[in-house]
């Protein structure tokens, strides 16, 4: 049976609701108001067995610590108003410059250092024939961080009975401005806590990459995987490289395509990344140092999760050539990402 659970937890600065999602197959997924943020997904293995396959923290209280905001790992938020880089904390629309806030090494990363990460959002339950479904809401305010306009979002969160977690992503703006969101869960498909992720076997479906500098900062260009580490064409392990690059879909249409695939042998879990965005950033988790403790008293440490984040390119609204995050009045911003689970035995 379908359903959907509510529970109530004080917070310091306001209050803080725990929402638990569930399917016919017994999938679950624990989402906190703060930060839209996914606590926990369980997905079956190839013998039926579930485990939590994200990082994460039991209470919403853990995620607010001076000790996790110092590190800012990002664990299962929405990410906005831009997700990734905007160089040199600015970007021109029209005649005018937008200063925006800097948190990482001069530039504005993930929306800068109050980003929808680190709000409160409105929630309200949405009703599904083929799973369970919660809305997350807010408005992010004219100036907030720097951007301009008053921007509306709507993200809706979806577990359906065919074990996707389906995010649906909306905006509207009163003035011009510029958006990028995504997700950013960090997967083990072995289960949280059950080490780190190098032998899981990864497809991106990219012919070519974004090159960073050393402040993790797109340089503007787009490469070739070709003979790179990066030649995620076929099937490999993921290994003990450091990734946190932005690979460029091979754009087949402008509708949902499939991103990625990843699969851990031991389990048997497999996971695909369907999404309407135009690149997909892949973040291997070596920066986790285990200085995090996380649920049942698991030590985050390098590679205990990978991300994958549908998104735009970053500092896009410096790179007139990149596909555009402009956002107009009267326009609608709309996006799309499956996270499509399953097992092979």
């Amino acid at each position: 049976m379908n359903k959907h659970s509510r529970d109530l937890e004080t917070s310091k600065k306001d209050i803080a609701e725990i929402f638990t999602l569930t399917n016919n197959k017994g999938a679950e997924i624990r989402i906190t108001n703060y930060g839209a943020t996914v606590m926990s997904l369980k997905m079956p293995d190839k013998n039926g067995r579930f485990d939590d396959i994200v990082l994460g923290f039991d209470s919403v209280e853990e995620y607010q610590t001076e000790e996790y905001l110092k590190s800012n790992p990002y664990f299962g938020a929405i990410i906005g108003r831009y997700a990734n880089r905007i160089a040199n904390a600015k970007f021109s629309l029209g005649n005018f410059e937008h200063k925006l806030v800097a948190n990482d090494f001069g530039n504005t990363l993930h929306g800068g250092k109050q980003g929808f990460d680190k709000v409160f959002w409105q929630s309200k339950t949405v009703f599904k024939e083929n799973g369970s479904a919660i809305e997350f809401d807010y408005l992010s305010k004219d100036g907030e961080q720097g951007f301009p306009g008053n921007l509306a979002i709507s993200v809706i969160y979806t577990l359906n009975n065919e074990n996707e977690f389906r995010i649906d992503y909306t905006a509207t703006t009163d003035k011009e401005t510029v958006v990028c969101l995504t997700h950013h869960s960090y997967f083990n498909l072995k289960g949280q806590g059950n080490g780190d992720i190098s032998t899981h076997r990864i497809q991106i479906n990219a012919d070519n990459i974004m090159p960073i500098d050393e402040n993790l900062l797109s340089n503007g260009k787009v490469i070739s995987v070709m003979e790179t580490l990066f030649d995620y064409r076929e099937f490999k392990e993921i290994g003990k490289n450091s990734f946190d690059h932005n690979f460029v879909l091979n754009k087949d249409s402008e509708d949902m395509k499939l991103a990625a695939t990843v699969f851990e042998r031991k389990t048997g879990r497999k996971l695909e990344v369907f999404t309407t965005e135009p690149a997909l950033h892949f973040f291997s988790g070596n920066s986790l140092d285990g200085g995090l403790t996380g649920k049942s008293g698991s030590t985050y440490g390098s590679q205990a999760g990978f991300c994958l984040e549908p998104q735009h390119f970053p500092d896009s609204p410096n790179h007139l050539e990149f596909p555009s995050t402009l956002l107009k009045p009267n326009e609608l911003y709309k996006s799309q990402t499956i996270y499509r689970f399953s097992a092979i035995s």
